[in-house]
């Protein structure tokens, strides 16, 4: 599946300036993971996934296990998700764009921690643009009778 540009998350897409992923891919059968990629730039980032660049292909459905870093922190987010769409990145120093959806927070083994939904709604606040943001201004209305 390409990347169309349209819009398929619930959630609000920013953009977090100099924020990277490292990825590497779950094997299902071994208990040990796949070979990945360092420092990819994160496009954008919602609650329920991540965009970002990489050299290498990876296919549709794919499992990942994701350490974003972000500027100014020392720990990075340990995510898992999958790969929903993958594209080209045409005539860019990287050659694939790839759409991730998390995977469901809570305890339970295969869920990411909850602590990171609280952490990546708290970088919602600071980072997505105004107009964007979840929280809806109360307006007035008049009412004629």
């Amino acid at each position: 599946m390409e990347y169309t540009g349209k819009e398929g998350r619930a959630c609000v897409r920013f953009e977090i300036p100099g924020a990277t992923v490292s990825y590497k891919k779950k094997a299902f059968i071994t208990s040990k993971e796949k070979h990945g990629e360092e420092f990819c730039p994160v496009i954008d980032i919602s609650r329920g996934g991540i965009r970002f660049l990489t050299q290498n292909p990876i296919k549709i459905n794919t499992k990942l296990n994701l350490e974003i870093a972000l500027p100014g922190e020392k720990i990075p987010l340990i995510q898992t998700g999958r790969v929903r769409w993958a594209s080209f990145h045409v005539g860019k120093s990287y050659k694939h764009q790839i759409g991730i959806q998390f995977d469901p927070y809570g305890e339970k083994k295969g869920q990411n921690y909850p602590g990171n939904l609280t952490k990546i709604i708290a970088l919602e606040q600071k980072f997505a643009p105004a107009e964007k943001s979840e929280i809806k201004k109360i307006e007035k209305f008049d009412i004629k009778e």
